[in-house]
């Protein structure tokens, strides 16, 4: 099993700004390489900021030089020095906000890229607990979330809070009667921030779960189309998709209640403030303690906090989206395979191809062994049948010999080397697999056989496809090789798929080969090509194959006969024939009805 990195505490557990902070740190972490440009976006941030908060003053002295002075000169050259300084505000506010949201990306595209790269290297075990769905909303929702508290709410928050700082600070300094009025909604705002924080952060975590349950049934349906065709379950799968947007819908406007009447609140508290303020400054302007400038000044301040305080509120819920967003993505992060090399592992040189089993047991839980005590050596070249009933262990055995999950006990062995001791990518560099599941990619021909070996050229391409048996159908295809098959090669025959991936193999050119279950579901005509073609395939390899079609592997070197994890027969078509048991039983029930094998036909 996969397992995650112990933490001191639960992330849900800690105080949410602790939470915050937590996961802004890991996000910021991977900035160190673009500290230069952050750090010239935040200093730009900040002059635009400062730039912003002297207008008021600016307009102070305008005012005051029309209303009281009558200076006309002073108007005209305020006016001008306003407008320059709206100018320049918004230049040096474009560079911060350009510089701030492209580092932002580009941390965000990293975070992306880690992510992904972290996932394709987790084990089987990870991906048996998850759905795929789930895995794509976190390279998608949460990782869009990131992104928007990365890219803008920072910028904002960055901008937000000076100008409430300076505004305040400022306000101070020009009547500090009047910012009473201000300071008396202080409280009730906080109040306010500490107990609908709360239910933002609890609908902002749910609204991403959700989003994952409905992306993951999506992909679940969109990827068994077949199925749901044939079943002709589209109005179930859409049932099921609509009742999960429906419950996404009603968490979000829950949110959308909460955070709107959260700004309102704010809003509403603060604009009754500037009624106040608007009232009494008016008194000391009657009372000649205040110039209607600066009334006006203290005015646009007191609107800049309430604008300032109201964009929090939202920034808030954006940050706790964000917050949830990566700690789940760090929990991906934090989530360490179980196959993996160890210390001083070897790289695999020349492969000859025996391959040992010493008594290997294997339990994917506790105590429920799928495999128990397995012994068997394969000398290199010779080709290994797997049969027995369904859930005998044979797709398990065969998937120890990659290391896609590590024996519970004993051990597997290739030319005598510990596959433990072995480097991962040099054990499965020299194994070649034909999987039951065949999986093309959305991609031409040429591009799905080259996938075996990405170095090959188009001459060695084309020779695997002959060899594969393709060679004729993909001619027939309207642009050839270079032909787009469809996401799992929909376009194709269950035949073509066949040959297709068996082409794929023989391009790997591995000294050794896993084959599960080749010729199932496929008609006469098709199986007696692709057996051609698996002769080819298997001449001169040490080659696993799997098969419920006994007459695929009636000339197999070896066939283990597996039964409840067990290998409780064991030799050759004719030597297990002659002995009776489960083997004699399996072959005597298929061979009885089963039509020949024709000769190969294009």
């Amino acid at each position: 099993m996969s397992r995650r990195n112990p933490t001191s505490e639960p992330a849900a557990d800690r105080p949410a700004p602790d939470r915050l902070w937590a996961a802004l740190r890991k996000v910021f972490a991977l900035a160190r390489p673009y500290r230069t440009r952050l750090g010239v976006a935040i200093g730009l941030t900040a002059l635009a900021s400062v730039v912003w908060l002297v207008v008021p003053l600016g307009l102070r002295t305008l005012i005051d030089a029309v209303f009281e002075d009558g200076n006309r000169g002073l108007l005209n050259l305020m006016a001008v020095g306003l407008l320059a300084l709206f100018l320049v505000q918004a230049a040096v506010s474009f560079g911060g906000s350009y510089l701030l949201g492209t580092a932002g990306a580009r941390i965000v595209t990293d975070l992306r890229r880690r992510v992904f790269e972290h996932l394709s290297r987790l084990d089987f075990a990870f991906f048996s607990r998850q759905r795929t769905g789930e895995l794509t909303s976190r390279l998608t929702n949460d990782v869009g979330a990131v992104r928007e508290a990365v890219t803008g709410a920072l910028v904002e928050l960055l901008s937000q809070t000076l100008s409430l700082v300076g505004s305040l600070g400022l306000m101070l300094v020009l009547n500090w009667r009047l910012s009473a009025v201000v300071f008396l909604v202080v409280p009730a705002v906080t109040l306010l921030a500490r107990r609908l924080g709360r239910a933002m952060r609890r609908y902002a975590r749910t609204v991403q779960d959700q989003l994952a349950d409905t992306t993951a049934i999506a992909e679940e349906a969109i990827a068994a189309i077949r199925v749901v065709k044939a079943f002709a379950r589209e109005d179930h799968e859409s049932a099921r998709y609509g009742d999960a947007a429906e419950a996404l819908f009603g968490t979000e406007r829950q949110r959308i209640l909460v955070r709107a009447g959260y700004g309102a609140a704010i809003g509403a508290l603060f604009f009754s403030a500037l009624v106040g303020i608007f009232w009494f400054g008016g008194t000391e302007v009657l009372a000649e303690r205040l110039s209607a400038g600066d009334l006006v000044a203290f005015l646009f301040y007191a609107m800049n906090i309430a604008r300032s305080v109201g964009g929090m509120s939202n920034l808030y819920a954006t940050f706790s989206s964000a917050t949830g967003a990566t700690e789940r993505l760090f929990d991906v992060l934090d989530t360490q395979p179980d196959i993996q090399d160890r210390p001083g592992a070897e790289w695999l040189g020349a492969v000859r191809g025996d391959v040992r089993f010493q008594d290997v047991s294997f339990a994917y839980e506790a105590e429920r062994f799928v495999l128990q005590n397995v012994t068997f050596s394969v000398t290199a070249g010779q080709t290994v049948a797997l049969v027995g009933p369904s859930g005998a262990g044979k797709t398990t055995l065969m998937h120890l010999i990659p290391r896609f999950y590590d024996p519970t006990g004993g051990a597997v062995s290739l030319d005598g080397a510990d596959l433990r001791e072995l480097r991962v990518e040099s054990l499965r560099k020299s194994i070649a697999v034909v999987p039951q599941d065949l999986y093309l990619f959305n991609a031409s021909i040429r591009e799905n056989v080259r996938y075996g070996r990405l170095d090959a050229d188009d001459g060695a391409i084309e020779d695997a496809v002959r060899d594969a048996n393709a060679e004729a159908f993909v001619d027939a295809l309207p642009e050839g090789i270079d032909t787009v098959i469809g996401e799992r090669g929909i376009t194709l025959s269950g035949g073509e798929r066949q040959r297709v991936a068996i082409a794929r193999a023989l391009l790997r050119d591995a000294p050794v080969l896993l084959l599960d279950e080749p010729t199932s579901s496929l008609d006469s005509a098709s199986e007696a090509l692709i057996q051609e073609a698996l002769d080819r395939l298997t001449a001169g390899r040490t080659t696993f194959i799997i098969a419920h079609r006994l007459s695929t592997v009636r000339h197999a070197d070896l066939i283990l006969v597996l039964d409840h994890g067990r290998v409780v027969q064991s030799g050759t078509h004719d030597s297990l024939i002659a002995a009776g048991g489960l083997y004699a039983a399996l072959a005597a029930r298929q061979f009885r009805d089963e039509p020949p094998i024709p000769d190969p036909v294009d």
